[in-house]
């Protein structure tokens, strides 16, 4: 009987009937799938090896959850590059204040090695927290005895002062076994400072080069001297060097101190740079230069480091002083002119330098600084490296860019080991992600050209006529101007910077 009904009803009113049949199933599909997610929630919250707290949990993107709690291929060496970079500029950062009450960096299940006294090895399976901070996301775990709470290396980790932090990603290194070209191995610091009239500026170098500490090497103090004539035209330049052997130079792969000779770099107790220098103007002039320099870096505004590392090659590069100031005395001859809070930066460079080009540039524009470049390894003459532009402001890190390109105009002419050479006269970069974008102009008030197969130019090793495509090193000072929008707000700045590039 009920089926007749149900018939009869379904021909007298096929259309109505259809559309509550249609209506019933999708109700009870949405119903059979709210219940598996809920089941599958209960069981990983259950999961001991899902990393648990908090309402939020970071990962890199395309991180398969599954492949990490599995231990699968594509989960073996999972790891997450700079992370306390990512931890201070961005999930603790100040701009975040608002949103983020608490941010906990953890580690869970990571496979390790344990050797006993006896020689034994064991595989462990281990842990990693900061205590305070899985408190306040409410993962702390249970305590079976004994206390659970942040000890010096975990307060440093999350909360350094100016001078740890620099002294973290700032200290020197010793190559790697198996580099390629191990001779042309060199790491420096380097620093420029600008006068407030922007008439006059400074390029300051400090470089260990060589076979570095058991082969044969050595240390150079390198500072080149602009001056731009009142009335125009191109910079008077200078150039002063001081070579030292191994047995006058000092370095450490915990901080950035360095001596080379009675020059050197000291990292001061407050995060500030102490510079001093002495060296020899070279050729037929034989001036002399004095640096007395404390560089103070803009905190928040620095550049974390990077590394390239492909087996026989290693290029590294870090930023501690993004935006810096300087204060002090700069001596030419017996002419002293003194500085007082002017524009400086702070870079760091260290690995194999044969046959190495670079794209590179900085500036502060308005409120923001500026940071661009690229390394072209010498087994990438048919590709190109990535480029980036990152951005910093008043609380630090902003965005990041990727152009494709850098668009040169080639339209300034200068001279360099008795022949023309055009060099860029401006250049533009662009990139649009998602809705943010940039536009990065440059425009160049002065160049100069090094010829790299001669020795040592200021940012790299020229022995052995590195065979370069394009040998001549070019720096360049102008003005750089930025525009776009990031966040959902504009941006704008313009100011003096300091740019390289290759020809």
């Amino acid at each position: 009987m009920f089926s007749l009904l149900a018939l009869r009803n379904f021909l007298h009113k096929p259309w109505r009937s259809a559309l509550l049949f249609l209506g019933f199933g999708m109700g009870v599909s949405v119903m059979i799938v709210l219940l598996s997610i809920g089941e599958a929630m209960v069981t990983q919250a259950k999961d001991e090896r899902l990393v648990g707290g908090g309402d939020v949990t970071v990962l890199p993107e395309g991180i398969d959850i599954e492949v990490m709690k599995t231990g699968g291929l594509g989960g073996l060496y999972f790891s997450i590059a700079n992370a306390r970079w990512l931890y201070l500029q961005l999930l603790a950062a100040p701009r975040l204040a608002r949103s983020v009450r608490a941010v906990a960096p953890q580690s869970e299940g990571k496979l390790l090695y344990l050797t006993t006294p006896d020689g034994a090895e064991h595989t462990v399976r281990a842990s990693g927290d900061i205590p305070s901070s899985t408190a306040a996301v409410g993962a702390t775990p249970g305590l079976a005895a004994g206390e659970w709470r942040d000890d010096s290396a975990d307060r440093r980790w999350t909360r350094p002062t100016r001078a740890e932090l620099e002294a973290d990603i700032d200290h020197f290194h010793l190559p790697a076994a198996g580099l390629a070209n191990r001779k042309s191995w060199a790491e420096w610091h380097y620093f420029n400072v600008v006068s407030s009239d922007r008439r006059r500026w400074a390029f300051i170098t400090f470089m260990l080069a060589g076979e570095v500490p058991d082969g044969q090497w050595g240390g150079r103090v390198l500072i080149t001297t602009h001056e731009a004539p009142a009335g125009g035209g191109p910079a008077r330049e200078r150039r002063f060097t001081a070579t030292v052997p191994p047995a006058g130079i000092t370095y450490s792969t915990t901080s950035p101190d360095l001596s080379i000779g009675t020059s050197h770099v000291t990292l001061l107790p407050d995060g500030r740079y102490a510079i001093a220098a002495a060296a020899q103007e070279e050729g037929r002039r034989r001036g002399r230069v004095r640096v007395d320099l404390v560089v103070d870096p803009v905190p928040g505004a620095y550049f974390p480091g990077t590394a390239i590392e492909t087996g026989d090659f290693a290029s590294g590069y870090t930023v501690p002083g993004l935006e810096a100031n300087a204060t002090g005395t700069l001596c030419v001859d017996a002419a002293c002119e003194h500085l007082d809070g002017v524009q400086s930066y702070h870079d760091h460079n260290w690995g194999v330098w044969k046959g190495v080009t670079w794209e590179w540039g900085s500036a502060r524009a308005g409120s923001y600084g500026l940071l661009y470049g690229r390394v072209q390894p010498p087994d990438s003459l048919g590709t190109s490296a990535p480029l980036f532009v990152y951005l910093v402001d008043t609380l630090g890190f902003r965005a990041v860019f990727r152009p494709s390109e850098i668009e040169y105009d080639d339209a300034r002419v200068i001279r360099a080991g008795g022949r023309e050479l055009h060099v860029p006269a401006s250049a533009v970069m662009t990139d649009i992600r998602g809705s943010d974008s940039l536009r990065v102009e440059l425009d160049v008030e002065d160049a100069v050209a090094t010829d790299t197969r001669g020795q040592f130019i200021e940012r790299g090793e020229g022995e052995e006529a590195r065979r370069l495509v394009h040998p001549y090193f070019i720096q360049m000072k102008g003005r750089a101007r930025l525009s776009g929008r990031v966040g959902g707000e504009p941006i704008s700045g313009e100011g003096t910077g300091f740019f390289e590039t290759y020809r």
